[in-house]
């Protein structure tokens, strides 16, 4: 499967010229290229598709969006299933970066 997901940006940087971010999806945080959402900041909401955000959202579609998944039972299996965009340790966690 290979869904578009809403998660929350909690932060923002640029790593070897892209601008990169973490984004909290339902608990699970990974990192994603942000270069096709410039105008996203901390705190929005975005949908990401195979590591890069691709569009912004409101908060209250991203958490019924989320809440969907979560009740399909596809959320996790999506997340963990995604290739990852950062090569940090930290973006290997299933549960969130520490």
């Amino acid at each position: 499967m290979c869904l578009g997901v809403p998660g929350q940006i909690k932060d923002i940087y640029e790593r070897d010229g892209a601008r990169m971010g973490k984004v909290d999806f339902g608990g699970i945080i990974k990192e994603v290229c942000l270069d096709f959402v410039p105008e996203v900041m901390v705190g929005d909401y975005t949908i990401v598709h195979v590591g890069f955000a691709i569009t912004q959202l409101d908060e209250q579609s991203a958490m019924e969006t989320l809440a969907l998944f979560e009740e399909m039972g596809v959320l996790e299996e999506e997340l963990l299933a995604a290739p990852e965009v950062g090569t940090s340790d930290e973006s290997q966690s299933p549960r969130g970066v520490t």
